[in-house]
């Protein structure tokens, strides 16, 4: 362990004239040169680090049996939810260890299925991923997205149906986008950013601002694009446009950041008598920034949202187009006084199919349109509806549902039977995994305010509750986004042969009690977001799961920010940290890519207000050599170079402030790593392959630094 151990980190130049001042205070900026990912320097910075890092990696007793394991577990079918588009079903599906899922098409759900679109085939190493697709309403033609090595940077491309012939059509520079066909199958509304300097491959960090909304006609070229809205004053307005289900109103979507909050302007295309030849004479149904309004389906004039106006765990209002002032809206859905409205779909004409959140869990119900009266509910187990397929003219529905012990059940039901009975249309099985031998409870406990938490723990049955067992801690605690149950195949893999626990707290700043629950963790609350984590994790050592030096805590983007400020304030409680794809620069975050729509949630360093509440906690300028003998526990980064979502040089930065700051620390024995990954982005798309791999390097790290040994486990099927 100790040959090992004893490496020296890399020489990392840094300068400390590079001095920036916010509202008065001096806060320098030693590393700013690694801000540049192009620059010699940088790319060396990158070279030296890994190559201190994958040799460890690689020299990890568990490495090679964890990833067997792993490809061995992960080596199962992936079935996606059937779809219908026009007369035909369409359906992702993996054999197991594909690098991308594959779409197949059916002419009726009895027929044999047939491959129509094999992204696989788009790349020799599948670092090419679809990133959305959208059907013309007849089915005939369809538009989908590229992205190259994991960028958000997509471009779209289309192909006709009948003969799965690829056409000459092709969309750049499209980012954020949406991809929304009118109903008479001529054309599609998407979005572009303006051309910038430099390159636009992921590896860049200029700012993405002045999104325009463009109409494309197919058959011909991308610069004859009709521009159909911009917003030349609002430089960080995105916008989305989508159809209504009768083919008739043009609906458009305004946001400014990441806040569950939008304006609505609509058209309606009988206005159009030239069809669209310019900016659409939008009316401004909603002009602020106050709520968010989803469009769900309409009667008419009579349009149906999701929104969250007074409603923090949201509603569904009913707005008269015809009769658009405030006062003469109604409630068609109420709010929940417990639960929060996740989404909403309109099925066989006159048929709502409502999916709300109690605690964490999904359940699902039919509604009436016309009153909105509950008809019925289907029957869930404890987890997450992470499939749902069923348009308006449909008169069936699948849903696929999933759970930290079930990798997934797709059912369907027919909404034209007398009694709605759903029935099970696939069932997912992994080979060497049987639920039966696991359990998952959810517990509550009280965080440093009094504030409730719940959390769920996840682990073989009749382990013995003597502090001895490692724990992988989870947690993300931000922009409204709920961590639901799901099925990972590294976490089984991590319970069944290095006898881990897994804790799930669901932390304020997520979306798991509405609104409220967003609000509670964003902003100058973002503190809470801190303590609710070093509260789960002192829940577990005082319940006998665990002890401090056998907790890893672990986290992504919002969540790698998550991890790294609890390190910074509580090294003491945690053995191991794995951040991937983290922000670590709390002042300069909004400089970069996207980051600018993140400033809802975290505040802007430009605002000496903010700037006090982000200098508090931003991982990059908290760091500190712990008191007395406490060390910083053994710390894995991992990053892409074409993260163009939360940029690398946060990581970069983070790791060359820690290996400064304790390089010299006698105390410091634990090793303080990076691993930055090439052709890859922030998660969206990343191919099996890198995924096995990524697992397989994290997990080897957590088992040597808490070391684990290999419990060989056959399960019994």
């Amino acid at each position: 362990m100790d040959a090992i151990m004893s490496f020296k980190y890399p020489e990392v130049r840094r300068d400390d004239s590079k001095v920036d001042e916010y509202h008065g205070e001096k806060v320098t900026d030693p590393y700013a040169w690694l801000e540049d990912p192009d620059a010699d320097d940088t790319k060396a910075f990158v070279d030296s680090q890994n190559a201190i890092t994958m040799p460890y990696l690689e020299k990890c007793k568990v490495r090679q049996q964890f990833h067997d394991r792993l490809k061995e577990m992960w080596d199962f079918p992936k079935y996606g939810c059937p779809f219908k588009r026009g007369p035909r079903y369409f359906y992702f599906y993996n054999t197991g260890l594909q690098n991308q899922s594959v779409l197949y098409v059916q002419d009726s759900l009895e027929a044999d299925s047939r491959v129509f679109l094999d992204p696989n085939k788009f790349s020799e190493d599948g670092t090419v991923a679809l990133r959305g697709y959208s059907y013309t309403e007849d089915g005939e033609y369809l538009a989908y997205g590229l992205s190259s090595s994991g960028s958000d940077w997509v471009t779209i491309k289309f192909m006709k149906v009948d003969g799965a012939e690829q056409l000459p059509d092709v969309l750049e520079r499209v980012k954020f986008s949406c991809m929304s066909w009118t109903h008479d199958g001529k054309g599609l509304f998407y979005n572009t950013y303006p051309q910038q300097d430099g390159k636009t491959d992921g590896t860049e960090t200029t700012a993405n601002l002045h999104q325009k909304l463009y109409y494309h006609r197919l058959g011909t070229k991308q610069s004859e694009d009709v521009l159909c809205a911009e917003f030349p004053d609002n430089p960080k307005w995105m916008s989305g446009a989508e159809l209504s289900n009768d083919g008739r109103y043009i609906v458009l979507s305004i946001s400014e950041g990441c806040d569950p909050v939008n304006r609505l302007y609509y058209c309606d295309m009988e206005t159009l008598p030239k069809g669209i030849d310019g900016v659409l004479p939008w009316v401004k149904l909603v002009d602020n920034f106050d709520a968010e309004y989803e469009y769900i389906t309409n009667e008419g004039t009579v349009f149906t949202f999701k929104t969250n106006l007074k409603s923090p765990r949201y509603k569904l209002i009913n707005i008269d187009f015809s009769k658009p002032e405030m006062e003469n809206w109604t409630d068609l859905i109420p709010e929940s006084e417990t639960d929060v409205l996740e989404w909403a779909a309109c099925v066989n004409n006159n048929k709502l199919v409502l999916c709300f959140l109690h605690d964490v869990k999904s359940q699902l119900y039919l509604h009436d349109l016309n009153g909105g009266n509950r008809l019925t509910t289907f029957p869930l187990d404890v987890g997450t509806i992470t499939g749902y397929s069923g348009k308006k003219k449909d008169q069936e529905i699948f849903y696929q549902f999933t759970s930290f012990l079930t990798p997934g059940v797709i059912y369907r039901c027919d909404l034209t039977a007398e009694v709605l009975t759903p029935t099970v249309f696939r069932q997912i099985d992994v080979k060497g995994f049987n639920p039966a031998e696991f359990q998952t409870v959810q517990v509550f406990f009280n965080s440093k305010d009094g504030t409730k938490i719940p959390m769920f723990i996840v682990h073989r049955k009749g382990i013995e509750l003597d502090s001895s067992h490692p724990v992988l801690l989870y947690g993300y605690g931000g922009f409204n986004i709920s961590i639901t149950p799901g099925f990972s195949v590294s976490r089984i893999v991590f319970m069944l042969c290095l006898g881990g626990v897994l804790a799930v707290p669901n932390i304020r700043g997520g979306g798991e009690y509405g609104e409220t629950w967003h609000k509670g963790g964003m902003l100058a609350n973002k503190q809470n977001c801190f303590d609710d984590f070093q509260a789960a994790a002192e829940w577990l050592i005082e319940n006998k799961y665990c002890t401090s030096n056998t907790i890893t805590i672990n986290g992504g983007s919002n969540g790698g920010l998550l991890v790294a400020a609890c390190a910074n304030q509580r090294p003491d409680l945690f053995g191991c940290v794995i951040n991937q794809v983290g922000v670590m620069d709390m002042l300069k975050f909004h400089k970069f890519t996207i980051g600018h729509a993140w400033t809802t949630d975290f505040g802007c360093s430009d605002i000496k207000e903010e700037f006090e509440w982000l200098i508090k906690y931003s991982p990059l300028h908290n760091i500190k050599s712990p008191e007395g003998a406490v060390q910083y526990p053994a710390t894995l980064l991992l990053t892409g170079d074409h993260d163009d979502r939360v940029v690398p040089l946060h990581s970069l930065k983070y790791i060359s402030e820690l290996q400064y700051t304790m390089k010299d620390e006698s105390k410091q024995t634990n090793p303080l790593l990076i691993r930055i990954d090439t052709k890859a982005g922030h998660g969206a798309g990343k191919p099996t392959a890198k995924i096995i791999e990524e697992y397989s390097d994290v997990y080897a790290f957590i088992a040597e630094n808490l070391k684990l040994t290999w419990q060989e486990s056959e399960a019994k099927l």
